[in-house]
């Protein structure tokens, strides 16, 4: 089954039953439009995408690329991933295109594929800022970057207040009366989400005259069992801690256990914060409190913005930081009510 002959059976052009296909439905009246589609679904005629999209210049196909990750790595390592995609592959499919998603080491390595491949526009997760500019001059397609840093470039990007998170894990903390902090973050960089959360956490406990500095930071990458090691070293180092800040959740979820295994109780000997606000801290024991974000609203801002460039705005320059909040539960003890 062909095009010309599905148009032989509707008594129509070929031309008429490409407009019914490719949804140009101004070139064609109601009742024919109805007798094509009856035709097509009878005889299961299944329209080649990629001939498609070549005809339409479109291919309803959004890139996703998850940048950093090992061959042996998968993004349900971190689950922030999981539910940032889940947020944008929503957006994407109410308004009927396709996510077309791909881990990589070097996010480079990526842009030949989207070009082949046709995309009308791609999301960037967490690039580091001396990428973007390489990637914003290869790709041809609309791009709207996540939780990036990379001033002065013109991109459009969406992100959360991550100094201000930082700023509030401490100021929480502080204002429950724990004096002695330690914070748990991955290496720290020149500039980006990490950076800017440390730097707000630091300048909080300054402000409020809490000695911080080299010996009260542990390090791990943002995977749980990692993370359970920084817990066991913080309950060994004999640093007299009363709170523990993450800068993420799946961190703060091992940190709990490296402290439960030493004996440690959350929150009676030591409290712990999170960062993200994931789903997964109301099953914590205790369930976790953590600086908040909202992966929906994230999501929402991201596509409205590719969806903006891919109708026609191709300059479109925009850095948007979204608020965040501290959502309270049992993870942190109030010093100041004993």
């Amino acid at each position: 089954m062909n095009l010309k002959t599905i148009a032989q059976r509707a008594g129509v052009s070929t031309a008429t039953v490409s407009n019914v296909i490719n949804g140009n439905n101004h070139k064609v009246s109601e009742e024919t439009r109805r007798r094509v589609n009856e035709i097509i679904k009878e005889t299961n005629y299944k329209p080649n995408a990629m001939a498609r999209s070549l005809a339409k210049k479109e291919s309803r196909i959004i890139g996703l690329v998850i940048p950093y990750l090992g061959a042996d790595e998968d993004f349900f390592t971190n689950p922030y991933n999981a539910h940032i995609i889940a947020a944008i592959e929503r957006c994407v499919r109410n308004e009927d295109y396709y996510l077309m998603m791909r881990c990589v080491h070097d996010p480079r390595e990526i842009i030949p594929l989207l070009s082949s491949w046709n995309v009308d526009g791609a999301f960037f997760l967490g690039i580091f800022p001396d990428e973007v500019k390489e990637i914003k001059k290869l790709i041809d397609s609309p791009v709207v970057f996540i939780d990036t840093y990379a001033p002065g470039e013109g991109i459009v990007n969406v992100g959360i207040e991550d100094y201000r998170g930082g700023y509030l894990s401490a100021r929480y903390l502080i204002g429950k009366g724990h004096k002695n902090l330690a914070l748990v973050t991955p290496v720290i960089g020149e500039e980006g989400v990490i950076m800017e959360r440390y730097k707000g956490f630091a300048t909080a406990c300054k402000e409020s005259g809490v000695s911080f500095g080299e010996s009260n930071i542990f390090y791990t990458d943002t995977t749980y069992i990692n993370a359970v090691e920084a817990g066991q070293n913080i309950g060994f180092s004999n640093g007299g801690y009363t709170a523990v800040a993450c800068l993420s959740d799946i961190v703060a979820f091992g940190v709990i256990e490296g402290l439960s295994q030493c004996g440690i109780r959350v929150p009676y000997d030591v409290s712990v914060i999170g960062f993200d606000n994931l789903p997964n801290c109301e099953y914590m024991t205790p369930k976790l409190t953590s600086v908040a974000q909202n992966f929906d609203i994230k999501a929402e801002k991201a596509w409205e913005y590719l969806l903006r460039m891919i109708n026609g705005e191709k300059d479109l320059a925009v850095d948007e930081r979204l608020p965040i909040r501290v959502a309270e539960r049992f993870s942190v003890r109030n010093l100041l009510e004993q």
